[in-house]
């Protein structure tokens, strides 16, 4: 999970957490690739600082880590990264479900009546667009795409929590398992230009904002040049 601190949309401070092991999965392939992006941090043109940490496959852990994370931090971005046995890309999940959760967590425990929050919408969505992070990154060796139907496991039960909490500002990408083909230092590298992405893709109408606010004095008469410049995409 890649948290982004509430300040300035010119600065960034993040957090990296993955997955433990779970049922077969004595390596977890998400913890992996968090750990070797804390070895490349995100390449940024402004200072960042990265901090990785570990989540269990536990419903009644994650609910109280996510809680402390939004309430103690209250960070602007939460990016959160789980294994898919399944998935021979990387995917991008754009919304998470409140619904269906029945397969047992490493302790045999199920949330009650299958659901993360009583009473909470079906269905919360992300404020990034996976569609268009998608379409913008390119890691070569890597397919990336995205995805509406998160799994209805501990990861996408902890997904549900952090957009919950967070209004919507927080993604989750799915990632493979590690292989020949596909090493942890390559999915590092295309963390790096994914959570990279995602940053720009949320700091486009902060930095808009920010602008409009802070340069009024000089927009020229006839209309806003640096404004329409953050308007062409």
């Amino acid at each position: 999970m890649t948290v982004m601190g509430k300040q300035n949309p010119l600065d960034r401070r993040t957090e990296g957490l993955g997955f433990g092991p779970f049922r077969q999965h004595l390596v977890n392939s998400s913890w992996e690739a968090v750990k070797e992006l804390s070895k490349l941090g995100l390449n940024s043109d402004v200072e960042v600082e990265l901090r990785i940490l570990q989540l269990p496959v536990d419903y009644r852990e994650v609910k109280q880590r996510v809680t402390r994370i939004w309430e103690g931090l209250q960070p602007q971005l939460s990016v959160h990264i789980g294994l898919d046995a399944s998935a021979k890309a990387i995917v991008l999940e754009q919304c998470a479900k409140n619904r269906g959760y029945r397969d047992a967590d490493i302790w045999g425990f199920r949330p009650a009546r299958g659901e993360c929050l009583p009473d909470g919408p079906e269905v919360i969505a992300s404020e990034v667009s996976m569609k268009a992070v998608s379409k913008r990154v390119a890691v070569e060796g890597v397919e990336v795409t995205f995805s509406r139907d998160a799994g209805r496991y501990v990861c996408d039960y902890t997904y549900y929590l952090s957009l919950h909490h967070g209004n919507g500002c927080a993604v989750l990408i799915h990632v493979p398992p590690l292989s020949r083909w596909l090493p942890a230092s390559l999915l590092g590298k295309a963390l790096q230009v994914i959570i990279q992405a995602m940053l720009e893709e949320l700091r486009k109408p902060n930095l808009e904002a920010w602008f409009a606010e802070n340069s009024t004095a000089a927009i020229p008469a006839q209309g806003n040049q640096l404004g329409d410049c953050f308007r062409e995409n």
